[in-house]
């Protein structure tokens, strides 16, 4: 126990990963991988920085003294400056060229894109993860009739695999986003205090060349292919806004699914994990609530709150540089992943245990399937010679009868008392073999296998051993 908050999301629903990518430890350590590669690059490129030098920066990239730094931080009110302080402590000999020619957004702004890129990375991993599990559902059930609906009504029976590709649409588009996102990210590199370069200019004796390079080259150690191309102090804030957006969309995409799953866990068709000892309620005993698929809609919510904070931020630069995004974008950016990545995590656990009671969906089928079935019905008794219209109106009285019984709790042979009109011209036997549900899915089951040819080659890239993740 603590007597300090702790955020919920690094207590009790986020990875070990994401927490790790977006610590305190991680940001800082990247800082000083920006300052060694800066300094080797100025090296390469003939500044007056030594071997010496850049090989102690890296060597020192991990043992950051935090106690120093915090002390250093209370004197000079700066966090980057202090952190260069204790940087140079550690290698004395470099202490005079850390930091050469960059403003803080160089270490600030190139970190929180090497953290993002990699978030987003594992974001990716996740959701294929979840769209690998969806499949594996998919497939299994693609030709299993469950009950449809349009407004909550029952509707034309469609397939479980059916219902599930619908999340797994979703969640597609959803990578699809991430992988623009991510393909489109660019570095911010070592621009100065207004994006001008200037300093750098000076360094090197007016070659811009070199400036190039010297971008160029620290982008490539860190993994980006190029740099933004005009820029103020910091990179596009716009960037921040997308990928809010991307995963406030994941964070859409799981919430239907979740939404769907209880909805359906009302009807005792579909159920999500429920372990051996789990307790639902402290005061009902029999309870099965679905905690897990509730919590995914809670986290979601939240996630899908973010975006109008992103773009507030994005549009607030104030010319080249203002501090109005700083304090909220450390709290918003990591708490959109961390909450990605719990939503993502639960969604993956629910999946990988779902449960569709086939006994209920078959249940629910035969109480609706009559009324479902009453063109077919209306039909095959034109087909015995009788009038379309009259025919229609007989059912429709017949069938509405059986819908205000049903409302009544009473029960009501449906299938009797159409086989008894003789206007329809149809007996029970023929009214039964219009009662297989899977006349009346259509081309679910097609559907689902072309979806899932489709995306074969996405879903196999998922790592198996990991899809079903425990909460």
């Amino acid at each position: 126990m603590t007597d300090r908050y702790e955020s919920p999301l690094v207590t009790r629903y986020a990875s070990s990963r994401m927490i790790s990518l977006f610590s305190q430890d991680t940001r800082y350590r990247t800082w000083r991988k920006l300052w060694a590669v800066l300094a080797r690059t100025e090296m390469e490129l003939g500044l007056p920085v030594t071997q010496q030098q850049v090989d102690e920066l890296f060597a020192h990239t991990d043992d950051i003294d935090y106690e120093a730094e915090r002390q250093r931080e209370k004197e000079v009110r700066h966090d980057v400056m202090a952190h260069i302080w204790t940087y140079g402590k550690a290698a004395p000999s470099a202490a005079g060229i850390i930091h050469l020619g960059a403003t803080s957004c160089f270490v600030t702004d190139n970190a929180d894109l090497i953290i993002y890129r990699d978030a987003l990375t594992y974001v990716r991993e996740e959701a294929v993860r979840l769209l690998a599990s969806l499949s594996e559902k998919a497939d299994r059930y693609k030709a299993l009739p469950i009950p449809g609906y349009t407004h909550y009504q029952p509707a034309q029976p469609v397939t479980a695999g059916k219902r599930i590709s619908l999340w797994m649409q979703d969640i597609l588009e959803d990578i699809n986003e991430l992988d623009y996102v991510i393909g489109s990210m660019k570095f911010l590199g070592s621009r100065g205090a207004t994006g001008t370069e200037a300093s750098y200019m000076d360094l090197f004796e007016g070659d811009g060349e070199k400036v190039d390079e010297m971008n160029r080259r620290i982008a490539g150690y860190f993994g980006f292919s190029e740099c933004y191309p005009v820029c103020g102090q910091t990179y596009p804030r716009k960037l921040d806004s997308r990928i809010i957006t991307t995963l406030s969309s994941l964070g859409q995409s799981c919430y239907r699914m979740a939404h769907d799953i209880r909805l359906m866990q009302h009807d005792r068709q579909m159920e999500e994990p429920f372990e051996e000892h789990q307790i639902g309620s402290s005061a009902m005993a029999y309870k099965q609530n679905p905690m897990r698929c509730e919590r995914i809609c809670s986290l979601s919510r939240y996630l899908m709150t973010l975006p109008a904070d992103a773009a507030m931020t994005a549009s607030s630069q104030w010319l080249e540089r203002t501090l109005d995004d700083s304090a909220n974008r450390r709290i918003v950016v990591p708490e959109a992943f961390l909450c990605a990545d719990s939503v993502l995590r639960l969604a993956c656990n629910v999946v990988s245990g779902l449960r569709i009671n086939e006994k209920m969906t078959e249940k629910a089928l035969k109480e609706y399937l009559p009324f479902i079935a009453t063109e077919s019905i209306l039909m095959e008794a034109v087909k015995h010679g009788g009038d379309r219209q009259e025919l229609h109106e007989h059912i429709r009285k017949i069938t509405v009868g059986a819908s205000e019984a049903l409302k009544q709790g009473e029960d009501y042979d449906i299938l009797g008392k159409l086989a008894q009109d003789e206007s329809l011209g149809l007996s029970r036997e023929d009214l039964e073999t219009l009662m297989d549900p899977s006349l009346y899915t259509g081309r679910c089951a097609e559907q689902v296998s072309s979806f899932l040819k489709q995306i074969r080659p996405l879903t196999a890239s998922a790592d198996n051993e990991q899809i079903r993740i425990e909460i």
